[in-house]
């Protein structure tokens, strides 16, 4: 019993999508496909923002400035990207083996080519990835990122 549970494989997954409500809002974005789908694998739940900024919180964003993604808060203006960065690395410190990643479209954390990128004055430029979606690319190049809409089933 102990051998199986110790071989299990291990996949991140953004909080939000198992239920944990943190999001900036002080809600979650619970699908149970996903976690449905997770039954073999040990779950690691993952959220950057929450133990940095707590929930709810202030909204933040992708933002280019100069030629380069920032992660700025939408009211207070304060460029978070490098206490983002730290965190997702620390993450990644305590998890330097997992064989899958599931994060949350859409989000200026974790999105991957789906997160809006604004300028500015902020308008949408473009799509892009989430500060850890970025990390992560970098860290784990062998595994291919998913987010949640890869287990929408439609009727």
């Amino acid at each position: 019993m102990w051998s199986s549970f110790l071989s299990r494989k291990k996949v991140i997954v953004s909080a939000c999508l198992l239920g944990h409500f943190c999001r900036y809002d002080g809600k979650t974005k619970k699908m149970t496909e996903v976690v449905d789908a997770l039954s073999e694998y040990e779950i690691i739940p993952f959220c950057p923002e929450a133990p940095l900024f707590g929930t709810p919180r202030e909204r933040i964003s992708v933002v280019e400035v100069e030629d380069e993604h920032r992660i700025i808060t939408d009211e207070t203006q304060k460029d978070v990207t490098q206490l983002l960065h730290d965190e997702i690395m620390h993450f990644i410190e305590q998890h330097p083996q997992v064989d899958r990643i599931i994060l949350k479209s859409k989000s200026p954390s974790c999105g991957v080519g789906t997160t809006p990128v604004l300028n500015e004055k902020k308008e949408k430029i473009a799509l892009g990835n989430g500060i850890a979606g970025d990390v992560f690319l970098e860290h784990f190049p062998h595994i291919e990122l998913e987010d949640e809409r890869g287990f929408t089933t439609f009727s």
